[in-house]
């Protein structure tokens, strides 16, 4: 069994920093403290002095079930220190299915798969299976298991459908989902009612897995009709609920984390550190009919003057009246990606400059791009009002946030966030600002989602857990992305470990492909003790679980009973 030892660092605990040194056997760290020569005589050993051992970061929301097995993608993830990747997305992914219509839809955000051809949440999980560096747990897409059953119809389930659709959900969660995923702003997501949105949530309760969910009807000052829906959606199924990217002003989230608190809802969020958000061109400007439709229909259909007339006196003004864009939105929508060669140049400008550079307006603009991409157009949306630091920062120190970063690889001049949210949730908001200490940091960025998605022994530096390690050098640890230059990837990690073996050594990519997808842990009783780093001279130790089933965990969690 190959062992690695950690020597010299600082473990950071939920109580806070401790010296120790950490080995890790096989998978799983067996000691932490100081350790006994005689035991890691054949070890790996990583000198950890000036840095923080972490557990390996958990992205709550990224959009890399696809991209995951480009190098360039795993590089820009794992110098973040994510070692885990939750994907099946705002209700849109892959599976269950054949994969193509998800794969065409979300073109601009998931991209292809590189060899999932269809079959059951098992069968994609299995793809991730020794062939990438990091791990890929995956949520059940609603909209994805609606377009299995009624294609892309506009109408409410029937009785018949409901119960076809929450069948499909109870084999994705039999085979490892470790939730649900809605999409209400995406079709055929839109056209869901609550209800049935609850019904297929049923399977969840039973699991003890959450709901998430991109809510209806937008964010920033809009987000109460969607958290009304989200708190009836969850005491109808009896299911916890997780808001994805949920942005808005950190006093207006207290107040409606507050308002599912009161009506005993539980509830997380996670929320990237960013002002701007990213998208599809098409679901922020063209009606839900035009989005529905199969892309080449769409295409087809703007390139009509008739349709486009209809398009700018009918549909546009309320563009121009939406509570996040307004009247600004061709100076406010970036380019981030498109597949038309004859815009190759566009990405990185906004709707006004590709307008000016054309000699036509931003309407006219828009329709051309989307036309000539046959949809396949993704921006980056800034907001009117741009929240301060110190906003966001109470925001994301808020205890029921967890690390998110929405992050889409897609695209020559894509969101920042997918290279830097978990560096810079570290140097902005933690050795910067100080809105969370070390400490909370790795329950927000690492054992909150471990928890809430029962992702077994993972998320704690102690014994018995899954060897899943970040090294932080805590002075130099930063995100270098910017909305310029979008694809520099951050500093201050270079030395990761997935299941024990050494993925990122040197800032550089080993080769080492231990990375699996996660299947959902079983949950069983708590044992009454816990073992975590000690601040004295003793090692906590335990010997390597055997593979199985791992517990559900509190925040102080006790010693792993196995694998998921």
């Amino acid at each position: 069994m190959s062992a690695v030892l950690l020597r010299g660092g600082r473990v950071v605990t939920p109580d806070g920093l401790v010296r120790a040194d950490v080995l890790v056997e096989g998978a799983r760290i067996t000691a932490v403290g100081r350790i006994d020569p005689s035991r890691t005589r054949e070890a790996q050993v990583l000198e950890a002095e000036g840095r923080l051992v972490m557990p390996g970061f958990i992205d709550a929301h990224s959009h890399a079930e696809g991209a995951v097995f480009e190098p360039e993608v795993q590089l820009a993830l794992l110098r973040q220190g994510v070692t885990s990747v939750i994907g099946g997305q705002d209700g849109v992914s892959y599976a269950p299915g054949d994969g193509a219509w998800a794969s065409e839809y979300f073109a601009a955000i998931n991209g292809p798969h590189p060899t999932f051809r269809g079959g059951s949440v098992a069968d994609l999980l299995r793809t991730y299976d020794g062939a990438v560096p990091l791990n890929v747990a995956y949520l059940v897409p609603a909209g994805t298991v609606r377009q299995q059953v009624m294609g892309g119809a506009a109408g409410p389930a029937g009785p018949a459908e409901r119960a076809a659709m929450t069948a499909l959900v109870a084999r994705a969660v039999a085979d490892g989902a470790v939730g649900l995923s809605s999409g209400l702003d995406y079709t055929p997501g839109l056209f869901a009612e609550a209800e049935e949105i609850a019904a297929l949530c049923a399977p969840l309760a039973a699991a003890g897995l959450p709901y998430v969910t991109h809510m209806r009807g937008g964010y920033e000052e809009n987000s109460q009709v969607g958290i009304e829906e989200a708190a009836h959606i969850s005491r109808t199924a009896g299911v916890a609920v997780h808001i994805s990217h949920f942005h808005t002003r950190a006093a207006e989230a207290e107040r409606l984390l507050g308002l599912l608190a009161r009506e005993g809802v539980a509830a997380s969020f996670d929320a990237y550190p960013y002002t701007r958000g990213c998208s599809l061109l098409g679901m922020t400007l063209l009606p839900p009919a035009l989005n529905a439709m199969a892309p080449g229909e769409a295409s087809a259909l703007l390139r009509d003057p008739a349709r486009r007339e209809l398009l700018r006196r009918d549909w546009f003004p309320a563009v121009a009246q939406h509570p996040s864009l307004g009247p600004d939105w061709p100076e406010l929508l970036t380019i981030a990606h498109t597949v038309a060669e004859e815009f190759a140049w566009a990405p990185g400008l906004t709707l006004a400059q590709v307008a000016v550079r054309r000699g036509t307006d931003p309407i006219e603009a828009a329709l051309d791009l989307l036309a000539a991409s046959a949809l396949e157009v993704n921006v980056v949306m800034a907001v009117r009002d741009q929240r301060p630091v110190e906003d966001l920062g109470r925001l994301l120190a808020h205890p029921q946030h967890l690390g998110g970063s929405d992050g889409i690889f897609i695209g020559a001049h894509p969101h920042p966030r997918s290279r830097g949210t978990f560096a810079s949730y570290l140097a902005t908001y933690v050795r910067e600002h100080g809105v969370l200490d070390w400490s909370q940091a790795a329950q927000h960025l690492s054992s909150g989602a471990a928890e809430r998605f029962r992702l077994g022994d993972r998320g704690a530096v102690a014994a018995g857990f899954l060897a899943d390690l970040v090294l932080v050098d805590p002075a130099a640890v930063s995100d270098r992305a910017t909305y310029q230059d979008p694809l520099a990837i951050a500093e201050g990690i270079e030395d990761v470990l997935v299941a024990g073996r050494p993925v990122l050594a040197d800032g550089r990519l080993t080769g080492e492909l231990p990375g699996r997808g996660l299947r959902a842990a079983s949950r069983r009783p708590l044992p009454d003790t816990a073992t975590a780093p000690q601040p004295d001279d003793v090692a906590c130790s335990v010997p390597p679980s055997p593979r199985g089933s791992a517990p559900a965990a509190p925040t102080h969690r006790p010693p792993p009973q196995g694998a998921p």
